[in-house]
């Protein structure tokens, strides 16, 4: 059994299925609870600035939207060495080299976590800022989550149901739930900057 496990979420929730990572998190903490050497992270994209956690980290669950070429909705299992490879094959977003440069470095300076697991789905969607997560996204929230919970059982480590620890997640007002409810509706939403300042036309 690994002493210290991170769960990671990582994407940008503001770019439609980039957020997938993120939204699997969530609702693993919403609905399940850990022992204390489980951690629950929403990455975003901070890259380099989740060194401190990998340090801390024996086994590492990551989350995220990862362009396979394959159908949208595609989950793919990629493990162990073979992680870094996947996070940068083909460039999506500014977290995805970040984070393989993470995965680099803590790999450089001796302390990556001895076991990794990327958890990947195939987005539909990626240049719709503001935009949501698309359904058949959404829809494979639950399977990815599963997927995690077999390989903690596996390791000997058992999820309650339950809430779990938050503390690490995102600000309440931009997870799903709030994020979805507080945005406007496609037809009315504003892709391409703030209206408040377009000319008016004459």
């Amino acid at each position: 059994m690994p002493a210290n496990v991170l769960i990671l979420g990582i994407g940008n929730v503001l770019w439609a299925d980039e957020g997938f990572g993120v939204r699997c998190v969530e609702q693993l903490a919403s609905r399940y609870a850990f022992d204390d050497n489980v951690r629950l992270l929403d990455g975003g994209t901070q890259g380099l600035y989740l060194l401190p956690f990998l340090e801390e980290a024996d086994s590492l669950i990551v989350f995220d939207a990862v362009d396979y070429g394959l159908e949208p909705g595609t989950l793919k299992i990629v493990e162990n060495d073979e992680v870094p490879q996947f996070m940068g094959a083909k460039k999506m977003s500014l977290h995805q080299t970040g984070f393989q440069d993470v995965i680099a470095t803590a790999q450089l300076m001796g302390y990556c976590p001895e076991q990794l697991l990327l958890i990947g789905c195939q987005p539909e969607e990626l240049e719709d800022y503001g935009g949501g997560l698309r359904d058949q996204i959404a829809a494979r929230i639950d399977p990815a989550i599963e997927i995690a919970l077999e390989r903690l059982r596996g390791w000997g480590i058992e999820a309650r149901k339950g809430s779990g620890d938050q503390s690490l997640l995102a600000d309440a007002s931009i997870m799903r739930d709030a994020y979805e409810e507080g945005r406007p509706d496609a037809a009315s939403a504003c892709r391409t900057g703030d209206d408040r300042f377009f000319p008016t036309a004459k």
